[in-house]
């Protein structure tokens, strides 16, 4: 079978690139969807049993590290283009190992730049697009908002190999006109996401009574971005951006931590039978994470005047949308947060 385009998606089983994945399998039946994934704890193939057998869709387990694999891969395949969004991702496993973070947000991203540098001999119709994160600016005060031309000033060792990766990929587009496009996005939420992360993490707490951790006084602030949304915005920018620009992707929707929380906590108890107020007594504060940022906020206006995105998915829809279908999918987050689908799919893939 042949296809007009083969699109190369690192990361493609984890939270947000399963959901683009998804998207593009469906939307473009004459691409060529690769999905390339090294199948790390939040990686999750499992997320994508719906399109696993449709024809346009292959899945390649590897490491973006390993420069010789990453070699071969566009050698075999011969990409039109890229979507890379395999990282490390989660500040406090990157303030525990640190080298784990620079070796695939940055030398992972290099290998993956020098092969398509190498096998882009004619950068026509060619794309490679870096999604990345709001961190990259560091924390805002409490008002304004990160637009495409704020400074950088990271924080973590994940945002500073982020920002890092960031700058490289910008670095070949201007030495050696590699055409390429980046995007920058706020708090991603919504189904499937590996339950480290504060959303699903609260709403498996809230189902078994357990603690609720909250860091430091719980005013930290985030902009909530619905991952359908990202995904279509992804989705968007690939096709319809301009090379060499960088988009903000936000969701226009602030919530301080504990607001956030306390909201969750009463759709949790409606949706349990639970007497009102219950989940709420599970909060607890602890001591706060070294390094965190204020407030994050995405001023996503360059996306929508250009290309026409906007969100369509608030909080408070959001937040029961998300805990259904954690609470409809109990089998999913168990065997995730057991370790059930690592070790099968390290059976069937290999280390």
């Amino acid at each position: 079978m042949s296809f007009d385009k083969t699109i190369l998606i690192t990361g493609g089983a984890g939270f947000i690139g399963s959901h683009l994945v998804r998207l593009m399998v469906n939307k473009y039946p004459n691409y060529r969807i690769v999905n390339l994934d090294k199948l790390t704890y939040a990686g999750n193939l499992e997320n994508l049993s719906d399109i696993e057998s449709n024809d346009n869709y292959s899945f390649v387990k590897g490491d973006i590290v390993d420069e010789q694999f990453i070699d071969t891969l566009f050698a075999d395949y011969q990409f039109d283009g890229v979507i890379h969004l395999a990282a490390e991702s989660h500040v406090d496993r990157s303030i525990e190992d640190p080298m784990s973070f620079i070796k695939t947000n940055i030398v992972g991203t290099v290998n993956l730049l020098n092969a398509a540098r190498k096998y882009w001999t004619d950068f026509s119709g060619k794309r490679f697009y870096h999604v990345s994160t709001d961190e990259v600016y560091g924390s805002l005060g409490e008002t304004g908002f990160f637009v495409e031309t704020t400074a950088y000033d990271p924080r973590s060792p994940y945002s500073s190999s982020k920002a890092s990766s960031d700058h490289l990929v910008r670095a070949y587009h201007h030495t050696y006109g590699l055409p390429i496009v980046i995007s920058n996005c706020s708090n991603n939420y919504g189904p499937n996401q590996f339950p480290e992360k504060l959303l699903p993490l609260f709403i498996h707490n809230i189902k078994n009574e357990k603690p609720l951790p909250v860091y430091g006084d719980g005013k930290y602030t985030r902009d909530w971005l619905w991952v359908i949304d990202h995904a279509i915005a992804i989705d968007l920018i690939y096709e319809k951006g301009r090379d060499g620009e960088t988009y903000n992707i936000g969701g226009n929707n602030e919530w301080k931590n504990i607001d956030l929380i306390n909201s969750l906590c009463k759709v949790m108890d409606e949706l349990l039978d639970r007497p009102a107020g219950s989940s709420e007594q599970l909060i607890t504060y602890v001591k706060d994470r070294p390094g965190h940022d204020r407030r994050y906020a995405i001023d996503a206006s360059k996306l929508m005047n250009e290309l026409g995105w906007e969100p369509t998915v608030f909080a408070e829809e959001g937040l029961r949308k998300t805990a259904e279908w954690y609470l409809s999918n109990s089998e999913w987050l168990e065997n995730v947060t057991s370790g059930a689908y690592q070790k099968y799919y390290t059976k069937q893939y290999g280390e």
